[in-house]
């Protein structure tokens, strides 16, 4: 019961400092027991409706590192959430199946499901051998992917190289849900080399227009009612370390659509 409740409040101190975090104009960063956590976000344009929605690109990152050794703690789990002015569009577009690019490169991936690519980027990780760490590092390449219980869901496929050599096709499912924020993503990470690596970088660059029925339709979009659009993030890690907090970015409301 100790133990259990240790953890609660160590959960509670990181959301208060992650919050308090957030409030930087560069994002949030933390540090608690051996693990510093930086994430930043942001998109384009900033000049968006105050009343109806406009395509957006959204770019996101968090980096991981340890505060003592070279290895971090492994991250098990990301719950991200978005601002409620943000809005998905998947209908008609393209829906790669897991299956499809489960043991594939990324050249055969992208080939695989080019249709169905809204977003890619970059993972990186460090994974602890006899002879020291070893930084791997594989492209991140994002498909829309098939519902899950009614819900939209996406695909992060990776390929780590030699010495780690691994391909990753998880998928990610992504909750509507009430109160401030719209949309839930989690991501549920598998152990990178039997357990030996952690991940210390991700980067997604999310977007895509496309049409329908002749009509053009974009992936993400978003209005500007008060100014700010926020994203939440909730980091899980193997020892049981939880980290919460949120990012704020600033948007201009305008009374026309942008351009693009």
């Amino acid at each position: 019961m100790q133990r259990r409740l240790s953890w609660k409040l160590l959960a509670a101190l990181c959301a208060l400092v992650a919050l308090l975090a957030a409030s930087s104009a560069s994002g949030a960063l933390v540090i608690v027991n051996n693990i510093v956590l930086h994430a930043d976000g942001g998109f384009q344009p900033r000049l968006l409706p105050r009343d109806r929605y406009a395509p957006i690109d959204f770019r996101g990152y968090f980096d991981i590192a340890a505060k003592v050794g070279a290895k971090p703690p492994a991250l098990r789990q990301a719950k991200i959430d978005f601002d409620r002015d943000g809005r998905l569009s998947v209908q008609g577009l393209p829906v790669c199946p897991p299956e499809r690019v489960a043991t594939a490169s990324t050249s055969e991936a992208r080939r695989a499901c080019g249709g169905a690519i809204v977003g890619s980027g970059k993972v990186e990780a460090v994974v602890a051998l006899a002879d020291g760490p070893v930084p791997v590092s594989s492209p991140l390449t994002i498909f829309n992917g098939p519902r899950q219980a009614g819900n939209p869901t996406v695909i992060l496929h990776a390929r780590t190289p030699p010495p780690a050599p691994q391909t990753f096709a998880i998928l990610a499912p992504i909750e509507r849900r009430p109160g401030p924020f719209r949309y839930r993503v989690t991501l549920d990470f598998p152990e990178i080399a039997g357990g030996l690596g952690a991940i210390t970088y991700v980067e997604a660059d999310v977007g895509r227009d496309f049409k329908v029925g002749g009509q053009r339709h974009s992936y993400v979009s978003a209005r500007c009612r008060d100014g700010i659009l926020d994203t939440h993030g909730r980091f899980t890690f193997e020892e049981g370390t939880v980290i919460d907090g949120s990012v704020e970015k600033a948007c201009t409301p305008i009374l026309a659509a942008p351009g693009r």
